[in-house]
């Protein structure tokens, strides 16, 4: 009985976030590469980093690979939103593990977060990269 009550009281979460995603949609442009951060919550280090359409990056243990960024048009209020494919690397011969498949949006980013109990990440802007332009990783140690 309990677990129904979570998923029920789950349920609307979930409606809102894809309501949410195809609201967003409708009027944004697409961009060819996605901008985020990533904290390690061991080191206590945030790194920002930049990722093409389908090309993966790694932070860390995670391999994330970004399969479409959208960002709204100028006239409207500012928001980026990514759909991600989110891979724990495990060591030696294990499968990797598949934590995350689905929207992160930058205005919002506990609305549909990573949990992962090393490495936090977060989308922070879609943008318009010429092939080969990305920006090299930059790690900073805000405390």
């Amino acid at each position: 009985m309990k677990k129904m009550r979570m998923r029920t009281a789950l349920a609307p979460l979930g409606a809102m976030t894809l309501l949410a995603g195809l609201a967003f949609q409708a009027g944004a442009e697409p961009r060819n590469t996605v901008i985020m951060q990533g904290l390690d919550k061991v080191t206590a280090r945030v790194s920002t980093f930049e990722a093409a359409i389908d090309q993966p990056v790694s932070f860390g243990a995670l391999t994330i690979t970004p399969r479409h960024c959208d960002r709204t048009p100028p006239e409207e209020a500012p928001e980026s939103a990514a759909f991600l494919e989110i891979w724990e690397q495990k060591r030696g011969d294990e499968e990797a593990l598949s934590l995350f498949n689905g929207w992160m949006f930058a205005s919002s980013p506990a609305l549909s977060a990573l949990e992962h109990p090393v490495y936090d990440v977060w989308v922070l802007e879609c943008v318009d990269r010429e092939a080969g332009t990305a920006a090299p990783a930059e790690e900073t140690n805000e405390q």
